[in-house]
Order: C-alpha cells, then sequence, then structure tokens
C-alpha cells in the first residue's frame, strides 16, 4: 500500500470527540463489535457488606451522615457510591466533643489602665495607680502626707516623689501634724541641708504653717477629714472621662475648698495642688471608664453610698424614737 492510501484511510477514521462527559468516543461513532456474538466477560460477584473493609465503609458513612432527612434524593446517590471510589469532602472535619462542666478559659492579658500609665512607666508607679491613687482616704495623718505630695508636684514628677516617699515621711516625723507644728527655725535649717532639698524652703515652711492650720482644723470639725469630706456631702465624685485629655488640672469646687483653706491660714494650697490632693485621696475619682481601677473604686463609692444610707438611717429611727418617748413623758 502507497503513503497516499494509508494517508487517506487514516483520514476517513472516526476521531474521538470532546463532550460533556469528558474526551470520549460518542456511542453512534464508536466501531460496531466485529463479533457481535461474543460473550460479555463474567462479572465479579459483589462482596456482602461484612467483607467491606472498614475505611471504605467509614468513607460512605461520613457522606450519608451529611445527609439530612429531607433531602433523602440526593442521599440515595450518595449512598450508591461504589467502595471502590473514595469520596473526599474537604469542609468535613471531626467534630470536637465539648461538655457541659467545661469553660472557655481567655487569654489573660495585662489589665486597661488609664492613658497616662504605659508599659514603660515606672514600675512604683504603676503599683501607685492601681493600689493608691483614687481610693477615698478618711485618716488625718495619711491626709496631710498626700497634701504635701501634691505640693510637691510643682517641683517634681509623681515617680520622683515615690521613689523618695520614705525620705520624706523620715524628715516629716511619719507627717504627724501634732510634730511637725512644733518644728523650729533649726529644724527646718537641718531640713533644707539634709533633706537632699526635696522641697524649695517656701514650701518646706509652708508644711509647718499647714501643720498648726491643720491642729486648729480638727478642734473645729472633729477631724481634717470630716473638713475635707464636707465639701462634696461625704461622697466622692465620679467623673466619667474616656480620655485623658479631658481630665482637668483644676475644677470650681477645688477653687472653693483653696479658697476656704487660704482663709484658714494654708499656704500653697492652689487649685491646681487642691485637685491634685483630690484625686490622690480619692474625693474624686477620675480614672478613666477605660481602666479597670474606675469599676474597683466606683463599686467601692457605692458600698460607702449604702453604708451612710443605713447611718442615715439609724440616725432618724433614734430621733423618732427619741420624739416618741418624750411625748409620751
Amino acid at each position: 500500500m502507497s503513503v497516499a492510501t494509508k494517508l487517506q484511510s487514516s483520514i476517513c477514521e472516526p476521531r474521538a470527540v470532546l463532550g460533556p462527559g469528558g474526551n470520549r468516543v460518542r456511542v453512534s461513532e464508536a466501531p460496531k463489535r466485529k463479533n457481535e456474538g461474543l460473550k460479555k466477560p463474567p462479572q465479579r460477584p459483589r462482596k456482602p457488606v461484612s467483607e467491606i473493609p472498614e475505611a471504605v465503609v467509614r468513607n460512605n458513612v461520613s457522606v450519608d451522615s451529611t445527609c439530612s432527612s429531607d433531602t433523602s434524593s440526593s442521599c440515595s446517590s450518595a449512598k450508591t457510591v461504589s467502595p471502590r471510589r473514595t469520596v473526599r469532602h474537604k469542609s468535613l472535619r471531626p467534630a470536637k466533643l465539648v461538655s457541659d462542666d467545661m469553660e472557655v478559659v481567655k487569654s489573660a492579658g495585662p489589665p486597661k489602665r488609664c492613658e497616662w500609665i504605659t508599659p514603660n512607666s515606672d514600675p512604683v508607679y504603676t503599683c501607685f495607680h492601681d493600689e493608691e491613687w483614687g481610693v477615698p482616704v478618711y485618716d488625718d495623718k495619711k491626709l496631710f502626707e498626700l497634701l504635701v505630695l501634691s505640693q510637691a508636684l510643682a517641683e517634681l514628677s509623681w515617680p520622683e516623689i515615690l521613689h523618695k516617699r520614705d525620705m520624706f515621711r523620715k524628715l516629716f516625723d511619719d507627717f504627724d501634724p501634732s510634730s511637725i507644728a512644733k518644728f523650729e527655725e533649726k529644724k527646718l535649717l537641718s531640713l533644707k541641708v539634709n533633706g537632699i532639698p526635696l522641697l524649695s524652703e517656701q514650701k518646706l515652711r509652708a508644711v509647718v504653717e499647714n501643720a498648726m492650720q491643720m491642729l486648729k482644723v480638727q478642734q473645729e470639725f472633729g477631724s481634717f477629714s470630716n473638713y475635707c469630706w464636707s465639701f462634696v456631702n461625704h461622697k466622692p465624685i465620679r467623673n466619667r472621662f474616656r480620655y485623658g485629655r479631658q481630665v482637668p488640672v483644676k475644677s470650681p469646687k477645688a477653687e472653693v475648698i483653696s479658697k476656704d483653706l487660704m482663709k484658714r491660714g494654708f499656704r500653697c494650697v492652689g487649685p491646681t495642688v487642691i485637685y491634685s490632693f483630690m484625686q490622690v485621696a480619692g474625693i474624686v475619682n477620675d480614672h478613666l471608664i477605660t481602666c479597670f481601677r474606675y469599676k474597683e473604686c466606683d463599686a467601692n463609692d457605692n458600698k460607702l453610698d449604702l453604708k451612710l444610707k443605713t447611718e442615715e438611717k439609724t440616725e432618724v429611727l433614734k430621733l423618732s424614737e427619741a420624739m416618741e418617748i418624750g411625748e409620751h413623758k
């Protein structure tokens, strides 16, 4: 046979057509069997369910388990999958069993503090913020100490003051007003020399003068605490500032207290000093509402309010009982 004849015969042969099921030869164009009477190859007998490999059964079960009762028609096709074919479903993952007794544990991070406390802040200052700043104080010696430290803010920062706090307490006899009021000129000079001048001479003299005036306030009001808290009706002022820029350096209430203290002979007690004193003594709660200490101080304030209300009710009952007894007599 010539080359041309071979080419012609190859061109006339039917070619595979790309059908919907893939590159297969269509049934109509497929060549007929030469021997139509040829027997079909014997089919292998299907194995019973008990002999099917366990891995295949699991694959089929995973497919069947995804079918609901509402989609029985679609499930029937999944159940007839041949054991030899494995169907992979990437979206199917093993379910995690969670008991009712298990609790979801969240990752514990650092508590949210006020903006002026950063990760780089002095640990002493951070501890001061977390434990003292904004907590209501009612002890006279403690209040006098915080007043002196607030006066020192004009020359030192809080971290510097806190690092030298023990030195302050040693020089000022643990902030005992009755002892400080007896300081003489010689003692003041020794404070200036040996105190590594913590405060200027004007501030040192103001501390001694304020101790004298505080003794007078104690005699008039019973305690310096009663005097200070009387300006806010014995209840802390709760500011709800969200940002640090909203916190003021002074307030109208601080100006009122400052003027009254000056009239009584106190020195170096301007509105800015008094507002710092109110903040650190807990007379005003200036923790930001995003700070964890705001809620804690607020909870303590609520307990205090409940205690005061209970005491007021008790006093009213005592007065009413006394009036009833007087009427009967």
